[in-house]
């Protein structure tokens, strides 16, 4: 409820629009000024008539408290701009709005990197605070039914999981919510260390054993093989040896920091890969080796997939199974929105389906080695 003053003469602008600040709980505030600037394109007169008139939340600018959000967890206009789709300039525009509002920077140049000031680094809390609310409240009251549903979902995975899911997702979900879109996007660097990749997307899809904060769940499990040219020399009578692998040339997949289990095994059995070739992803791996001298280690569904027309022999591993377990990660704002909670359902029943159709020494490799069961992966919280 407002009670709304005749402005100061001059207050009114020519365009007829006067930029006020209210005080509508439960709205945010910091330091007694509240995060949401108020914009009316109508006269002070016709508020300033009516006693305790109130002021709907359509009237409410609350795209900047998003892009205040994303500004300062992104500490980068461009990077901002990307994760809500928006152009740099829109979000220039955005942060120069914010920076008027609070008589602050809110980022500063240091170096070729932007840092927040004391004012953001308290303001940060607050607004991922107040619209996380906003997600709760929205979610309490919003019924799913996918067969009508026009939802858009964004969901993080590696090339290979897109590979070896997305197709029989994308089946059952033309089944039962043909209105349904999901935009998926590639693991990149850094995305798996922090908590704002969590917070951007619906659902990231990685292996067990990064620790990401939220909540994760095992969707799909699968061993790692080994992949060379069928006339590699090394090849005798269809296997390679463990003197073969500290020998050979690796070509390999860099995710993030962290090497796959298949490399950590191979450490804690004193071999280290003598890497020569190294790729953002293991699609790409079954065609580097074909024709080379090269080695590579890649999940068995992928070589699997690929080992027809790629030109490549599938070999198993000479040491015992490393188990891969993809799960699928959410932040804990998300898990009780009806939506998502139908997502995470599909996605679980087509893992349980590729669980069904997996090639015997993949399910045996499962029942041998569960998550807990293998020191080198730890599932997250």
């Amino acid at each position: 409820m407002v009670r709304a003053r005749p402005p100061p003469g001059g207050i009114r602008g020519r365009d007829g629009w006067h930029r006020i600040f209210l005080r509508v709980a439960p709205a945010p505030f910091l330091d007694g000024r509240p995060l949401v600037n108020l914009a009316f394109h109508r006269s002070f007169k016709d508020v300033a008539g009516r006693k305790g008139t109130l002021v709907g939340l359509g009237a409410i600018d609350l795209n900047l408290l998003v892009a205040l959000e994303a500004l300062l967890e992104e500490k980068n206009v461009t990077h901002a701009g990307v994760r809500l789709s928006t152009s740099q300039s829109a979000m220039s525009g955005s942060l120069a709005r914010l920076r008027r509002h609070f008589n602050d920077e809110l980022l500063i140049r240091v170096g070729r990197e932007y840092e927040l000031t004391p004012l953001a680094e308290r303001l940060l809390p607050v607004v991922q605070g107040s619209l996380q609310k906003a997600e709760e409240a929205l979610s309490l009251t919003r019924h799913f039914d996918p067969a009508r549903s026009r939802q858009r979902f964004s969901v993080v995975m590696s090339d290979y999981v897109m590979t070896v899911f997305v197709e029989p997702l994308l089946r059952v979900i033309a089944a039962e919510a043909p209105g349904v879109r999901i935009d998926f996007h590639p693991i990149v660097d850094g995305q798996l260390e922090t908590e704002t990749h969590l917070r951007c997307h619906d659902l990231m899809i990685v292996p067990l054993g990064y620790q990401l904060p939220g909540v994760s769940e095992a969707v799909m499990h699968d061993r790692f093989v080994c992949i060379v040219d069928p006339g590699n020399p090394r090849l005798v009578d269809g296997r390679l040896t463990l003197r073969d692998l500290a020998e050979m040339p690796h070509a390999a997949c860099a995710i993030g920091k962290s090497h796959t289990p298949a490399e950590r095994q191979l450490e804690t059995l004193g071999i280290i890969p003598k890497v020569q070739v190294s790729t953002p992803g293991f699609s790409v791996l079954p065609f580097l080796v074909s024709g080379t001298d090269l080695v590579a280690m890649v999940p068995e569904r992928l070589a699997r997939r690929y080992e027809g027309f790629a030109r490549c022999a599938v070999v198993p591993a000479p040491f015992p199974d490393v188990p891969l377990v993809e799960a699928m990660y959410w932040h804990h704002n998300r898990h009780a929105d009806p939506a998502h909670r139908w997502l995470r359902e599909t996605v679980r029943r087509v893992g349980t389906a590729l669980g069904e159709e997996a090639p015997p020494e993949i399910a045996e490799a499962d029942a041998t080695h569960p998550e807990s069961a293998f020191p080198e992966l730890s599932a997250a919280s």
